[in-house]
């Protein structure tokens, strides 16, 4: 397993370990303990899955204070995921990263609970992986717009977004509440 930190503190780009023939592949996909040498020793209580078409674009999101950190991962198409430092006493607060994960590349994306999370579909369909540190909690759920011009993400081009009411009218995201940011 490769780990790769990235450029926010906190976050790291995974590249299991694939044992594949012509038969197909086996991977990891985790492991406590492996995990934990690698830097991610979150604890993790709850899996979701989503299955969306092209142009689905699914954020940003959070939750506090009951903060999820998240492992996610594709396990059909392919999506550009997006993570966006709201740590308000972070140096690199109100910036994003983004990295494409696929079910060709097997790539896993970590967030810790004080990023927010979105991501688009740039296959026909993508079945998309969470495995959450903390249980779905909808007093404790927030967002923003994902197209914040001040945040700036360069979301690749899929033709116009599908998005949710809710992701097409949240707040900007220096409107969002002090108390929750982290």
């Amino acid at each position: 397993m490769k780990v790769t930190p990235c450029p926010l503190e906190g976050l790291l780009l995974i590249e299991p370990t694939v044992f594949g023939d012509s038969r197909g592949f086996f991977l990891e996909s985790w492991s406590r303990e492996r995990y934990r040498e690698a830097g991610i020793a979150a604890d993790f209580v709850q899996d979701n899955f989503s299955r969306s078409c092209r142009g689905t674009l699914r954020g940003m999101h959070f939750q506090n204070p009951r903060a999820q950190g998240k492992l996610v991962s594709v396990w059909e198409g392919e999506v550009w995921d997006v993570a966006v430092d709201i740590r308000h006493l972070s140096p690199t607060f109100g910036r994003w990263f983004g990295a494409t994960l696929s079910a060709d590349n097997r790539h896993q994306f970590y967030l810790p609970p004080g990023f927010a999370h979105g991501f688009v579909v740039l296959s026909e369909t993508a079945l998309f992986h969470y495995k959450c540190t903390d249980y779905y909690s909808p007093p404790d759920e927030f967002g923003f717009r994902w197209d914040d011009p001040a945040v700036g993400i360069q979301w690749p081009p899929a033709g116009p977004p599908i998005l949710s009411r809710r992701d097409a009218s949240g707040p900007w995201l220096k409107d969002v509440p002090a108390d929750k940011l982290f």
